[in-house]
């Protein structure tokens, strides 16, 4: 058995879930999906989760066939831990349970959010109609940490690395500010003239690359306890 809990079923959802439910499973994968990394690299990416408990999931992981360790060639010589080509086919379920979970009624309680969560989120809010017949690769630069943004053909890739000749590089100091942007709480004016972002290559590129990810409104269900003119006030982009 993958995890050391099962639901002990034949379903096929349950088994999956005995394969990658068990706590901090699905955010390895997150932090994989965009390449490499080595486990001090995932401590950082996942501060709150103890190194036993981190170490017991990538074990987990591997007997499972979801994640690899690889050795670097030299100079690197670093051990890292990377997905499997199965591992991979997790990468849209991941987007469309982030872009469910953004429409919750219930705003999150932390606003803690790592460079490697807000650059996925990308994927899950990429408004294919509204970048159109758009090509151009953007650079994004979060802290100390490059990423590749390619839009082409009304589809969108994402990869960590710096991005060669970008339409423009934004450029963020922590993935929170980002994230203000992108919600516009905070206003993309107000980035630029307090040095919260800055941009290589044009704020009307910059403003034409914040437009392909329009936040979702939040859902307002029957019986919900958000009423509809609090979901609205929720929502930023309203």
């Amino acid at each position: 058995m993958a995890t050391k809990r099962s639901y002990g079923e034949a379903c096929r959802f349950a088994y999956a879930l005995d394969l990658v439910g068990e706590r901090w499973a699905l955010l390895i994968v997150r932090e994989l999906l965009l390449g490499p990394k080595r486990f001090t690299d995932l401590r950082g990416g996942l501060s709150h989760a103890s190194t036993n408990i981190l170490a017991d999931r990538l074990r987990e992981l591997e007997h499972s066939a979801i994640v690899r360790r690889r050795k670097l060639p030299p100079p690197a010589g670093s051990t890292v831990y990377e997905l499997t080509e199965w591992g991979h086919e997790l990468e849209p379920i991941v987007a469309q349970l982030g872009a469910w979970g953004a429409r919750s009624p219930i705003p999150p309680e932390s606003q803690s959010i790592g460079p490697d969560s807000i650059v996925l989120a990308l994927g899950s809010l990429f408004d294919a109609e509204g970048a159109g017949d758009l090509t151009a690769t953007y650079g994004l630069r979060i802290g100390e940490e490059s990423f590749r943004v390619e839009v082409a053909g009304g589809e969108i890739e994402l990869e960590r690395g710096a991005a060669e000749s970008p339409t423009a590089t934004l450029a963020f100091p922590d993935a929170p500010t980002m994230a203000a942007v992108l919600t516009a709480q905070l206003p993309l004016e107000d980035a630029l003239a307090s040095g919260a972002l800055r941009v290589d290559g044009g704020k009307k590129s910059a403003k034409r690359f914040l437009r392909l990810f329009p936040m979702p409104p939040p859902c307002v269900c029957e019986g919900s306890t958000v009423s509809a003119p609090l979901a609205a006030a929720l929502d930023p982009a309203v």
